[in-house]
């Protein structure tokens, strides 16, 4: 993949046209606002892709290992955590 990637889209007219009159009222070129769209897509769907990655490995973790937090030993420490006591998260257990 290029590192100088150029994309051509196209775009659906009326929203060409509302991309147009949101450039406008920002005073702003409309390649501007659509490059900062794609920068901030790719940068949230990273972030979902390496949530989803996490969420699998923990997963499998907990599939080879059995260890876990119940949802009330969570709930207590969140509590913990809220009632402004900075305290350590429970210790997993099988």
């Amino acid at each position: 993949m290029s590192s100088a990637l150029k994309a051509s889209v196209e775009i659906d007219p009326d929203v060409n046209e509302r991309l147009e009159k949101l450039a406008a009222s920002r005073h702003r070129q409309p390649d501007r606002l659509l490059k900062e769209a794609v920068e901030q897509y790719v940068d949230r769907e990273e972030k979902r892709e390496s949530f989803r990655q996490d969420t699998l490995r923990a997963w499998e973790e907990y599939r080879s290992t059995g260890m876990h937090l119940t949802g009330e030993e969570v709930e207590e420490w969140l509590q913990q955590l809220e009632n402004g006591n900075d305290v350590e998260p429970p210790a997993c257990h099988a």
